[in-house]
């Protein structure tokens, strides 16, 4: 019992000594992050992915007009990246902006009715494909939907920080697309950004983000102790149990 004691006194030291070092963000790759103000996220320029769910509206075309208060018609995309429609037929719909699929749309029944006006076919998105993602010591973990207009505050406001977290040491990553260039990873400061209304690090998030909330140093050590600890309890307790007559 005692070296098992030692065994997780040595983890604790090496965990206080280590932790602190263990971070490879580096706050120029801030650089490569966009601010609120300097962009300008329209649906036009969202890229329609399985399983989005899409609504075609066109008031002359019946099949596409809807049913009572319901314009429309609504689809989900297939696995394939494809909707249809009895007299439209299969449209392939993935990779395309909802811009793009109302003009492909337009041209396939404009032999078969007469529509007026500029854009006579509206396509609505419903995003279900697109995501970012929140880890670590938050009440609310997991992938998140990604909208265009997530920010490193509107995020970790919505995921909800928890007691344990390391609120000054937050790591907010974007993994590269390029395996021979490193993610950019910057460090945040959330009592800075909801305490003091430091903006600095309230940058838009970009699909497939990751905001990594850590464990405080005492959290990290009471978590990894718990994880050697555990075990062993339950081994004795069964013993305990198997020896009860």
């Amino acid at each position: 019992m005692q070296y098992r004691l030692k065994c997780v006194a040595i983890v604790a030291c090496l965990l206080t000594a280590g932790v602190s070092g263990c971070f490879n963000a580096d706050q120029e790759n801030l650089k490569a992050f966009t601010y609120p103000n300097d962009a300008a996220v329209t649906a036009s320029d969202y890229v329609i992915l399985p399983p989005d769910d899409i609504t075609v509206i066109c008031t002359s075309v019946p099949e596409l007009m809807g049913t009572g208060s319901m314009l429309g018609q609504t689809q989900t995309v297939r696995p394939d990246g494809v909707i249809s429609f009895e007299r439209v037929g299969e449209i392939t719909v993935a990779g395309k902006t909802p811009r793009q699929v109302a003009q492909l749309i337009a041209e396939r029944i404009s032999g078969m009715y007469k529509m007026t006006g500029d854009n006579p076919i509206e396509v609505r998105v419903r995003n279900m494909s697109h995501y970012y993602y929140m880890v670590g010591m938050v009440n609310r973990p997991g992938a998140q939907i990604f909208t265009g207009r997530e920010t490193t505050l509107s995020a970790l406001t919505k995921a909800v920080p928890n007691n344990l977290a390391w609120k000054d040491q937050i790591q907010v990553i974007r993994p590269s697309t390029n395996p021979k260039e490193p993610s950019k990873v910057f460090a945040l400061d959330y009592r800075k950004l909801v305490e003091q209304g430091d903006m600095t690090c309230n940058v838009l998030l970009q699909e497939g983000d990751v905001i990594y909330v850590p464990p405080t140093i005492l959290a990290s050590i009471g978590l990894t102790v718990g994880e050697i600890v555990s075990p062993i309890l339950q081994t004795g307790s069964a013993v305990n149990l198997l020896a009860t007559p």
